[in-house]
């Protein structure tokens, strides 16, 4: 069985991403799905979802397997389950009504307390509740939880719990300016977190035995509190356990987990968090429900697998159960149950592979690719099921295309001279109505001309280096602030760029550029050099693309004035490191993020693009170029860098560029199909051919001919 599995991916580790899973829960759970013996595609959710909707057609999957999180707002975990619905594509876990119920606590809590599931008293605090006296008669101590979110977001153990008013006051104050859609103040219990899975199709009724967290007593906070520091920083200092508690206290959280699950209607897999306090005459315990997780993780050391691994049952069986329970409830049982099924061929094209292959290493050929690039983009894109035609760009292109008939067209074709190059074979694919990946002629010839582009990014606001085209190397130089660097106007892969291209003053300017027009017959480029750090960033997308996490480039025993130049990009120099994702604080980050998006769309780049940029000392980010047609080398070119730290694997980051052709080819096919109701034309007489309507009869003066 084809599936896809739907995440998002925890990169940073800051706070916003606490809920994503990390790249190895994501390897876990796809190395469990391919030992049952189905086909995975991952799909990382984080970027626009136009682009998860391109990517989900152009797999097909029988079915997805979903863990997206969703990235902000009260109906965030509901999002994908509700498109997936709307997308005809079945999927494990509950629907988008649980999801978005169990991820607002406080409606849980009044949800439950209606089928008698006991829960400490609480209440939504908003600031307009706030001004209706919502705080008045609050019994302490409480605890103060953020209502909206998951993975103990917002809850300390050094200050949620307040033991007085004024205490409560401050702390909410403080909460609301972080977590403004509303907090939970809750009765705070003095006892221990237990936790207590639902596995459909594990035991008997997929309840789990109960879980119980244990805190280090050395790093223990006053209220024993399972807090974010503890669950996301130090996990390292919390055990799991089964728990270690009275039969009749275990047997009174299974059952009220069992109603949780029919109350709220929870599909597959689920965690019910429950606090046990002392207190009842029977049993010595009181049991309270405190929130419902209906997308648990599946780290294989959450203690859903402690659970497990106590009823028999191993990680993969786990995955298993969740994969089952999923096609039974959809009548897919046969895709499980070994039962011989024909799958749709839809998602299967004959995909032309156009590319310029490296033969001698010369400097003439530095942008095209070697043999192992191109089989291993061959083989990505067969493993998806595509016949792959090779094409190479040389001049009997247009008769081979003519001849082969591809549905779509992979290009990473560089072209042969002029630099309009990089446009030659999409423009002829856009002469023969082929659609095919990447940016359109416009846009590849415009970024290879770097004066053209950095004049875009001037008029669209765009921090660049000031610059200056030479094309005769006599012209009249601005007054630059040296050093510059002088480069090709129209070179990719750094071709003629060293630290030596960086000079200080007018004169060397001057010289270097004389240099440059001779050797490669084009216009050389001079550019305020830029004193900082060297970013590169890879976005994938199309009107909303996706910005992968940008990546930083260090130069080792660096000169004075290290540039990332053509003897940095080949392989096997040991003259820089790369540290991706790059140690930016959140303002930064965010920065860059937003310059990259936005020289991107200014650009129009579409499917794949690189922005190279420089953070000069005082902060500010320069977008020094951009390059619509990056590098693929597997383990090697910085977009396959920067994609494994996404967790995307080389497979899975050539899908994700595949998709947009193969979405423009399906809407051009839906576009021209004809209409599902035809008119019939009138009958005709047997034998003859349609005749012409007859002409109408002229009401006024006849005019003659031509006039």
């Amino acid at each position: 069985m084809r599936l896809a599995l739907t995440y998002n991916l925890k990169i940073t580790g800051s706070p916003e991403e606490a809920e994503f899973d990390s790249p190895a829960t994501i390897d876990a759970i796809e190395g469990a799905l391919v030992r049952a013996g189905h086909e995975v595609e991952r799909v990382e959710v984080s970027g626009p979802a136009s682009r998860v909707i391109a990517r989900l057609e152009s797999i097909s999957p029988d079915l997805v397997f979903n863990m997206a999180e969703g990235h902000k707002g009260k109906m965030r975990e509901a999002f994908y389950a509700a498109l997936f619905d709307e997308l005809g594509f079945p999927y494990t876990g509950s629907d988008a009504h649980t999801l978005c119920l169990t991820l607002d606590k406080a409606l849980t809590k009044r949800t439950l307390a209606g089928f008698g599931v006991p829960t400490p008293r609480a209440r939504l605090v908003t600031r307009v509740a706030i001004e209706g006296g919502v705080l008045d008669d609050v019994t302490f101590p409480v605890i103060v939880k953020p209502n909206f979110e998951g993975s103990s977001k917002g809850i300390s153990g050094d200050f949620s719990v307040c033991e007085d008013g004024h205490e409560l006051a401050e702390i909410v104050d403080r909460q609301l300016s972080r977590y403004p859609a509303g907090l939970l103040v809750e009765r705070f219990l003095r006892g221990i977190d237990v936790s207590c899975s639902f596995v459909e199709g594990l035991g008997s009724d997929g309840i789990l035995d109960p879980v119980e967290y244990v805190i280090d007593p050395r790093y223990q906070n006053l209220y024993n509190v399972y807090d974010f520091h503890l669950k996301n920083v130090r996990p390292e200092h919390v055990t799991t356990r089964p728990a270690e508690l009275p039969a009749a206290v275990l047997d009174r959280i299974q059952a009220l987990t069992r109603r949780i699950v029919r109350a709220l209607d929870l599909k597959d897999l689920g965690r019910c968090e429950f606090r046990v306090a002392p207190g009842s005459p029977q049993t010595g315990y009181d049991i309270h429900f405190l929130e419902v997780d209906a997308l648990p993780s599946l780290d294989p050391s959450a203690a859903m697998f402690v659970a497990a691994k106590k009823g028999g049952f191993d990680y993969d069986g786990v995955i298993r159960s969740i994969v089952r329970s999923a096609c039974k409830r959809r009548g897919m049982s046969h895709f499980v149950d070994n039962t011989p099924s024909r799958r749709s061929k839809k998602a299967a094209l004959r995909v032309g592979f156009t590319f310029n292959m490296k033969r001698d290493g010369g400097d003439a050929e530095a942008e095209f690719d070697s043999p192992q690039t191109i089989e291993a983009i061959t083989n990505a894109i067969e493993s998806f099921g595509h016949t792959v035609i090779p094409l190479e760009a040389k001049p009997d292109l247009p008769h081979r295309l003519l001849a082969s008939q591809p549905d779509v067209v992979f290009n990473i074709a560089e072209g042969v001279r002029g630099r309009g190059r990089e446009a030659q074979v999409p423009a002829m694919l856009e002469l023969l109505g082929i659609p095919y990946s990447g940016s359109d002629p416009t846009t590849l010839s415009l970024c290879l001309d770097k004066g053209l582009t950095k004049q875009i990014l001037r008029a669209s606001r765009i921090e660049t280096p000031e610059w200056q085209v030479l094309t005769t190397g006599r012209e009249k130089l601005k007054a630059f602030r040296y050093p510059v660097i002088v480069k090709p106007n129209a070179e990719g892969t750094s071709k003629g760029i060293s630290s030596a291209s960086v000079v200080p003053d007018e004169a060397s300017a001057r010289a270097a550029a004389k240099v440059l027009l001779e050797r490669y017959g084009q216009p050389a480029l001079v550019e305020e050099y830029v004193d900082g750090r060297e970013l590169t960033v890879g976005l994938l997308g199309d009107r909303r693309p996706r910005v992968l996490p940008p990546m930083e480039v260090v130069f080792v025993d660096p000169p004075e004035h290290p540039v990332y130049g053509f003897e940095e990009k080949q392989m096997g120099t040991t003259r820089v490191r790369f540290e991706c994702p790059a140690n930016l604080g959140s303002a930064e980050l965010k920065r860059i993020e937003r310059i990259a998006r936005d020289t991107f769309l200014a650009l129009h780049c579409r499917d794949v693009a690189r922005i190279d940029l420089r953070m000069a000392k005082d902060g500010t980010v320069y977008v020094i170029e951009c390059n619509p047609l990056p590098g693929l080398t597997p383990d090697f070119s910085d977009l396959c860098v920067i994609g494994k730290v996404a967790s995307m694997d080389f497979r899975t980051l050539i899908g994700e560029i595949l998709a947009g052709c193969i979405k423009r080819y399906r809407g051009e096919r839906a576009a021209a199909a004809p209409p599902l109701v035809q008119v019939a034309a009138p009958a005709q007489p047997h034998g003859l051919l349609p005749l012409l309507p007859a002409p109408t009869p002229p009401t006024g003066p006849a005019k003659a001919n031509g006039s």
